[in-house]
């Protein structure tokens, strides 16, 4: 496979446009809830599972970088798949990130009517619920065909929206933090940091999502590690300033306001209005996330059609815009049907097994294109220690992993049968 497989497409996303891309993926909802659940199980000490996340996160980001900076096609962790171990592989790895990316982000989706419906009575009612779902894939489905400059400029625009209210709360109530909230009474012991950190891991992953238009990257020998990495310190930077500034304001109180424990931190240091502002900050941070998405998973679909594993109308180009917008036009219709039925719920612990074993695949990928020195446009991103951080990443993975129940597997290992036949019966029988 080569990048003239994504003929057609135009390379205008550059470092600066994909940290932002990636960093509006991870910073996602998630973020306004997490420190009660970090604070509840570390109190005080809850920067350190931060810190072992961040650890973690950073083997796994070395293994996408160097992926990344050897893969110049659409399509991500499927594309960094199929080069290293072929198309059958690669488009079970495709599948998984479909099916995490497609409800993942169907219940933010659906968590965004209802926050909308909290700031405004009539979106709560089912109607109003399911027109606020369409209007919102609508538009991101639309700014997205129209161009992905137009996508990307989006989703910094929202990135920097998203970001303000968190912003403001860190430099407001750095000043009335009581540093009695923040002393440790005693030191966590390391099985509880794991515990803490199985949870709060999900709020650094998701930059699968934003690298998924690698055939619109340019020079992503260059800007894939650059981006990566950049987005990896900005996220940890800011999420261990919220932690203890929201620590220091509720003390041990915080991990009962388990749903908006920066909202009330915001209310004890800016009264109502501040309250307000983190609450329509989440509003924001969801509506980033599904932008986010949207400038990526609908690339995946492309993929699939673009290699043969779709109906070839999927991979279609628009003349004009140079998106692909059936793909684009179509996941939103999809995606928007699933957040609209609410039938997706029981699907969200699946959504973080396939996130996890996409990453072992990447894992393996990164160690399979550097054996075998696979090149983009320029130099890649070389991983030092050979074997050691794809080694040590898949380690930490499978202890991940290891905490998932037996019938996760088995809904997963479904899934992956079911598509594997459907594989083999398309190559069969030739594209559509």
């Amino acid at each position: 496979m080569t990048a003239q497989s994504d003929a057609g497409l135009e390379r205008a996303i550059g470092v600066r446009q994909l940290t932002a891309s990636i960093i509006n993926i991870t910073i996602g909802a998630g973020i306004f809830v997490l420190p009660a659940a970090a604070a509840g199980g570390l109190g005080p000490a809850a920067p350190l599972a931060y810190v072992a996340c961040a650890v973690l996160m950073a083997l796994i980001v070395c293994c996408f970088a160097a992926a990344g900076s050897r893969v110049a096609l659409s399509g991500g962790v499927y594309a960094y798949v199929e080069v290293a171990f072929g198309p059958f592989v690669g488009f079970l790895a495709g599948v998984l990130y479909i099916l995490m990316a497609m409800f993942a982000v169907a219940s933010v989706s659906s968590a965004f009517a209802g926050s909308v419906g909290e700031l405004w009575a009539p979106a709560a009612t089912p109607v109003g619920r399911a027109v606020v779902i369409a209007l919102l894939f609508a538009v991101l489905a639309a700014s997205n065909v129209r161009g992905v400059r137009i996508g990307a400029r989006l989703v910094e625009v929202v990135t920097v929206a998203k970001l303000l209210p968190l912003l403001v709360l860190v430099a407001a109530g750095i000043w009335f933090i009581d540093p009695a909230n923040l002393r440790w009474i005693q030191t966590p012991a390391l099985s509880d940091v794991g515990r803490t950190a199985i949870v709060l891991i999900f709020a650094f992953v998701g930059m699968e999502v934003a690298l998924v238009p690698g055939g619109e990257v340019r020079d992503p020998s260059r800007t894939v590690p650059r981006a990566v990495f950049s987005a990896l310190i900005l996220t940890t930077t800011l999420y261990l300033l919220i932690q203890v500034v929201a620590q220091g304001l509720l003390g041990r109180s915080m991990s009962t306001f388990a749903t908006a424990p920066l909202a009330e931190a915001a209310s004890r240091v800016l009264g109502r209005g501040g309250q307000l502002l983190v609450l329509v900050g989440a509003v924001i941070s969801m509506f980033g996330y599904a932008s986010g998405d949207m400038l990526g998973s609908p690339r995946a679909v492309f993929a699939f059609a673009r290699d043969g594993a779709l109906p070839a109308v999927l991979a279609r180009v628009h003349p004009r815009f140079h998106t692909p917008f059936v793909a684009i036009a179509v996941y939103a219709i999809v995606v928007a049907s699933v957040a609209i039925s609410s039938s997706f719920t029981q699907l969200a612990v699946l959504a973080n097994v396939a996130s996890l074993t996409l990453y072992l695949t990447c894992v393996a990928a990164a160690f399979d294109l550097q054996r075998r020195d696979v090149r983009a446009d320029g130099p890649p991103f070389v991983l030092p220690g050979g074997p050691t951080i794809p080694l040590l990443a898949a380690m930490v993975i499978v202890w991940l992993l290891s905490n998932a129940a037996y019938r996760e597997f088995g809904v997963e290992a479904l899934v992956l049968a079911v598509a594997a036949l459907f594989y083999f019966i398309r190559r069969t029988g030739g594209r559509l």
